[in-house]
């Protein structure tokens, strides 16, 4: 199934395999997919989205994407985003608890920040790596009329977070690589904190082989934690799973 981002009015659909063909007939399916992509491979480079290739319709693939009565204006070309990923946005925010002081690193358009804000009255530090992510994420905020006190920094964690002061809940939604920005966010995190981290694991090693990085990076940096929730999140190709593992900071 492809994923469509957007609205009744304009949508883009993406699809991993075929080509013009199978991009027409969507589009007859789909009245209101205006143009279709097609993923080249995996997400890569420092941003960490993935290439695409325009099959058929309209060039200008900006829409503005309609989530349990959010907006999020974007470019799938440009920035990260998933719709299949709405569920798990909402099971964070309703695990964020009133009056929290929350970090959301790799936060791109803010789609988990407005997803807390909606529902909970926090104050939301967003830092993003992508320019154009973070110039979304401002219009995604002002879209938004229910948001209130989100901050959305445009810069790398790993030079900002010393700045940045200590938090209450940390979001570390980057499956690939989030693990590898753990002492930053060790380092952030209040005693007591709750860090999100996501993962990509094995169907054969479910959840372990992301917990045994987790413990070499907390025994370098002396930090003691303990594991409060695994969560599968989505299928991640073959026998393989997005996954989420929450450490609550001793």
């Amino acid at each position: 199934m492809p994923d469509i981002i957007g609205s009744r009015e304009k949508a883009v659909a993406i699809i991993e395999k075929g080509g013009k063909r199978e991009a027409l007939e969507l589009m007859e399916m789909y009245p209101n997919v205006k143009s279709v992509l097609k993923k080249q491979g995996g997400r890569s480079g420092v941003y960490r989205i993935y290439k695409m290739k325009l099959l058929s319709g309209d060039r200008n693939t900006e829409v503005l994407h309609r989530e349990y009565g959010m907006l999020f204006k974007l470019d799938p070309r440009s920035v990260y985003f998933s719709p299949r990923e709405a569920e798990e946005r909402q099971r964070i925010a309703q695990l964020a608890k009133e009056g929290e002081r929350i970090l959301v690193m790799f936060s791109g358009i803010a789609p988990y920040a407005i997803a807390i804000a909606r529902q909970k009255n926090c104050e939301i530090v967003c830092v993003e790596i992508n320019k154009k992510a973070a110039e979304y994420a401002n219009e995604n905020i002002v879209l938004n009329s229910f948001v209130g006190n989100i901050e959305n920094i445009c810069a790398d964690i790993k030079k900002v977070y010393g700045k940045l002061g200590r938090f209450d809940r940390v979001l570390m939604p980057l499956p690939e690589t989030a693990f590898k920005f753990l002492p930053q966010a060790f380092a952030v995190a209040k005693k007591g904190a709750i860090i999100h981290l996501y993962g990509i694991s094995s169907e054969e090693k479910l959840f372990s082989d992301l917990e045994g990085k987790i413990k070499k990076t907390s025994a370098r940096h002396k930090i003691k934690y303990k594991v409060i929730r695994r969560q599968k999140v989505l299928p991640f190709g073959v026998r393989m799973w997005k996954v989420r593992i929450d450490l609550e900071i001793k």
